[in-house]
């Protein structure tokens, strides 16, 4: 069996036409390397609203993994490492090489037989608890909020992450916290403690109103609120902490291990969540948990974007000590990304679980993949930002207008 790189394939997918997904959710960038013997391994990068300087990324990669050993993965990482001075600071970088780390480590396992959990040394659980994300698309009030979420609830979920926050940036005024309380302290009366509530607030607020956010979050017992800062505002992290006891998340725009270990060591952070697609992959992303584990923080890895990157995650998720729950948007994805992949991972009743089957544990739809190849930069809304859930932020200016 030859394991060398003879092939590779730089794709972005899409629906074709009118996407009635969010902006962030409506392309892919999906990698594809082939082996002269037609064994085949796929990786995922993220897109948001960067999709052709990533894509552009890739090829560059592309050029020092074409030909190469698959098994020398440490070896082709390093090689790229040397020669791309801004690695360490580029998203679009250690995006594209995380790619590759991906599809790579789906080739070594699929060169052994063997899951890629099991090269990270077997499963810790058989079973992943998932939060539901993406689900209140176009939810404005608190009305609005319970009802959806008594839709998810149905399916099995126990955890939902959402952003209360409408249309607030940087600031938040008394009325648009007394709204986000409203909509939390609905949902939290509504379920109890049958459900698990995670707050998002989309790393868009100052210290003044990320304080403000802790202290009314705090009353309702949620699970964590993610990115309260503005990420450039991380020097004042340590501050926060101080403020508030609130549980505090973040990392799906952190790099590298030592960023995380930074937060971490400091005491920074309450709940990591690191992004395999840009935090140079599967073996980056065990690094990531091993050092967090070492200081008693465990790992909510982010999860946005496709079934690839889910599937590598999963392994992950079953193979790591200090796993807390797995961020998923299955449920809510358009009908062409649900049906990338035939098989390999299932949701069900809030969990997921991989099938067992070796690499990253996918069968990849070809003939979809081929049909929805698109081109160019995907499509963006200007009344509303390309990061929140479709509806959310436009509706909630008018509505509070």
């Amino acid at each position: 069996m030859t394991t060398k790189i003879s092939g590779i394939d730089i794709l972005e997918i899409g629906a074709k036409g009118k996407e009635s997904s969010s902006p962030w959710s409506s392309t892919m960038a999906i990698l594809r390397l082939t082996t002269s013997d037609g064994m085949v391994g796929y990786g995922e990068a993220p897109t948001t609203l960067m999709t052709l300087p990533v894509i552009e990324s890739m090829k560059e990669v592309a050029r020092f993994f074409e030909g190469a050993d698959y098994l020398d993965l440490n070896h082709n990482l390093d090689t790229f490492y040397r020669n791309s001075f801004y690695l360490s600071r580029s998203m679009e970088a250690t995006s594209a090489l995380s790619a590759f780390e991906i599809a790579s480590m789906d080739l070594i396992g699929k060169h052994f037989g063997a899951p890629v959990y099991d090269l990270l040394g077997g499963i810790r659980r058989d079973r992943i608890r998932v939060y539901a994300n993406g689900w209140y698309s176009d939810c404005i009030t608190e009305e609005d909020f319970v009802s959806r979420a008594k839709e998810v609830h149905r399916k099995g979920f126990t955890a939902v992450k959402f952003d209360p926050f409408g249309a607030s940036f940087d600031t938040i005024t008394p009325e648009g916290l007394k709204k986000a309380e409203s909509i939390v302290s609905s949902l939290r009366s509504e379920f109890g403690d049958k459900m698990d509530l995670l707050i998002e607030c989309h790393g868009r607020f100052s210290l003044k109103a990320a304080k403000e956010i802790l202290d009314v979050m705090g009353r309702y017992g949620v699970l964590f609120v993610e990115e309260p800062l503005h990420p450039e505002l991380s020097h004042l992290l340590a501050e926060l902490r101080r403020h508030s006891s609130t549980p505090v998340a973040l990392g799906e725009r952190i790099l590298d291990k030592e960023g995380f270990a930074e937060l971490v060591s400091r005491n920074l952070v309450d709940v990591i969540q690191p992004d395999i697609t840009n935090c140079l992959g599967i073996t980056g992303g065990q690094a990531i948990s091993q050092i967090s584990d070492s200081f008693g923080v465990p790992v909510a890895f982010h999860n946005a974007f496709g079934p690839i990157q889910t599937a590598a995650t999963l392994n992950l998720d079953h193979s790591i000590r200090n796993f807390l729950i797995q961020e998923s948007f299955e449920e809510f994805w358009p009908d062409w990304k649900r049906k990338l992949v035939k098989s390999g991972y299932r949701i069900e009743k809030g969990h997921a679980r991989l099938e067992g089957k070796p690499g990253i544990g996918v069968d990849v739809d070809e003939k979809l993949l081929d049909s929805h190849i698109v081109a160019g930069m995907e499509p963006v809304d200007k009344s509303e930002p390309p990061w929140v859930v479709a509806g959310t932020f436009s509706k909630a200016r008018k509505y509070e207008s």
